[in-house]
């Protein structure tokens, strides 16, 4: 008897134990891609390509003018940038040198700038606009600390401005590229590649030290969930990256994951435009956020309502259909319905496949829960969706689930190479390559999360008997009520965003008998109404308008009706405007700051345990 030959995947898939470095990882494959497309970028009106020789050369180049400007191995880089393919070739760049990418969102003020550049003690920053460059300089001149500020875009002045001199990208690549030939930094899987700090929705942001086996190890995760699972190939995919690469989940699995198996990745322009995007580039995989697909959900259902007619009445039936085959599976159907179904794959889903360009194989969902009816939306218009799990802690992806047996209730099984366990009180601790090495100059916090190699994830679960995890809450987030309760905000939230009149929710209640909430009202909703009820949309002011208030009610019963008593929200009020990243009350991956809201909003919440009820109001 002869062992059975290995298949391709699988020779490949042991290219990850053996790769050291993420720049490793990209020479190897630009050797072999040369002048296939790698990144691509709009400019213009057009979407320009950059070739994998090309941006070989530039990170090349770029690593010898780093080195002119004073950088060594261990130093850290801030690099504050737009998704863009300058802002790739900088994080390869940075780490192929020996030096550490500290990536800071592009929606940081100069109190955000001046915590990173404090903290992880900068020795350099890349910004790409003016823009974006005002806030970093504003930083860099406060702490008198960094004196070296790369500008991709061109600058309005290229003069010092007091003690921060200025230099433009192109002339540090040039000058790289005359530069004496340098060694190559030799970078051993367990050397630092990264400072990703948190997004700070419990307080400040922590350097979280990521190695490069950490990532590597996600990226042999991924491969094992969609390339050997025949759902992804080598060399032959499209990603579109929309989420911040500063966030650990877009920068592994939006970037260097693509990398590792040779796909090629558009740089959407802006959520404005995402969908415009995806009918122009035709991803074939897509990672986001929930609230992303919240979005999108609501945008196509408000679409469709407005069409009305039959074409709506088509929509809702194969949403109909579709929901009804996932949930209790494809026999549960009738022979008319089975005929049905297959004509609105025709009438329907092709639409909806096409408005994602026609080649999508699957959007990939992690950051934080997916509302369970929001996924099985779009996996009945046929839209594969696949939930995972995972944290900046841990590179970030723990789980996944697989695509020949997707169970959207779960966020799958641990990918290859991760270990979880479920603690006595429900917490879920993960083990593996992807942890962290610790917090960056914060060893109390480091051992508070890492363990005995254990990261301790605050993350509330359990495991069922096929393997599969399931987040029953954040352990901090769990509101406890006067009654010994507890009672998962997050679940209560996805339910109320999943109305129609509801964008964004936060549900208050702690040490409370019952729970409240502040809502805002989605836009279309709000305007409609009030141009219907001769009232300017203007939600500062609609948020106090009786009317309105009384018109939101439906929506919170509607939502009580699916939710056991002590869930249920027995008072609401509107919020004076959404929440956003500029106002604080979001982080850049989109999750609520409970503890920013809380601060603007905890006084008028409280009161509502005071107010008397009035008959149709909040």
């Amino acid at each position: 008897m002869t062992d059975t030959p290995p298949t391709a995947e699988h020779t490949y898939g042991l290219r990850y134990d053996k790769w050291q470095s993420l720049p490793a990882i990209f020479f190897e494959k630009a050797e072999e891609l040369k002048d296939k497309p790698l990144f691509h970028a709009k400019i213009d009106g057009a979407w320009v390509p950059t070739s994998w020789t090309d941006a070989a050369e530039q990170v090349t180049n770029l690593s010898h003018g780093l080195r002119q400007l004073g950088v060594s191995p261990g130093d850290r880089v801030v690099l504050v940038s737009e998704n863009r393919p300058e802002w790739a070739i900088a994080d390869l760049a940075i780490m192929n040198i020996g030096a550490l990418t500290v990536p800071a969102y592009v929606t940081n003020g100069v109190t955000d700038h001046v915590h990173i550049l404090s903290d992880c003690g900068a020795k350099l920053a890349i910004v790409s606009t003016a823009k974006l460059a005002d806030p970093l300089i504003g930083a860099a001149r406060a702490l008198e600390a960094v004196a070296d500020v790369i500008h991709i875009d061109t600058p309005d002045t290229h003069a010092a401005v007091e003690d921060v001199r200025l230099h433009d990208w192109a002339t540090v690549l040039n000058n790289g590229a005359t530069a004496p030939e340098q060694q190559a930094n030799q970078a051993q899987r367990t050397d630092t590649a990264c400072l990703i700090y948190t997004s700070g929705t419990g307080g400040a942001p922590k350097g979280v030290m990521l190695s490069h086996g950490a990532i590597i190890c996600n990226c042999a995760g991924a491969f094992d969930t969609l390339v050997r699972a025949n759902l992804a190939e080598i060399d032959k995919e499209t990603f579109l990256s929309f989420l911040p690469l500063s966030h650990s989940y877009e920068h592994t699995a939006g970037l260097m994951f693509p990398i590792s198996i040779g796909a090629e990745i558009y740089f959407a322009e802006s959520l404005d435009k995402l969908v415009g995007n995806m009918a122009e580039t035709r991803p074939t995989i897509m990672t986001a956020v929930p609230r992303l697909y919240e979005a999108m959900h609501a945008r196509i259902v408000s679409g469709v309502e407005r069409a009305g007619g039959f074409k709506a009445k088509l929509f809702r039936r194969a949403v109909e259909l579709g929901s009804k085959a996932y949930n209790d599976g494809p026999k549960s159907l009738t022979l008319v319905e089975r005929i049905t179904n297959k004509i609105l794959d025709h009438l329907v889903r092709k639409k909806v496949a096409m408005r994602f360009g026609g080649r999508l194989k699957v959007f990939v969902s992690g950051g934080a829960p997916l509302n369970y009816d929001v996924g099985v939306f779009f996996i009945a218009l046929g839209v594969d969706l696949l939930q995972g799990y995972g944290q900046t802690e841990t590179a970030p992806v723990v789980s996944c689930n697989p695509y020949h047996d997707n169970r959207l209730r779960t966020v799958g099984k641990p990918v290859k190479g991760v270990e979880v366990k479920i603690l006595d009180d429900g917490e879920i601790i993960v083990s593996g390559e992807l942890v962290m090495q610790g917090y960056w100059g914060n060893p109390e916090a480091t051992a508070g999360a890492l363990r005995d190699g254990w990261i301790y994830t605050g993350d509330i679960g359990e495991i069922d008997a096929d393997g599969y995890l399931r987040i029953t809450d954040r352990k901090r987030d769990i509101i406890v009520n006067s009654g010994g309760d507890n009672i998962s905000p997050q679940r209560v939230e996805g339910i109320l965003c999943f109305e129609p009149e509801i964008d964004q929710a936060m549900v208050y209640g702690d040490r409370h008998p019952w729970l409240a909430a502040l809502i805002v009202p989605s836009d279309d909703f709000l305007r409609s109404w009030a141009k219907e009820n001769g009232k300017e949309p203007d939600l500062t002011v609609l948020a106090h308008d009786m009317d309105f208030n009384s018109v939101m009610r439906p929506a919170i019963d509607r939502v009580n009706d699916k939710l056991s008593q002590i869930e249920q929200v027995r008072r609401f009020m509107i919020a004076a405007t959404p929440f956003t990243t500029e106002n604080g009350m979001m982080t850049p991956s989109m999750k609520i700051r409970r503890h920013v809201i809380s601060e603007d909003y905890g006084g008028q919440l409280e009161a509502l345990y005071a107010k008397p009820r009035k008959k149709n109001s909040g």
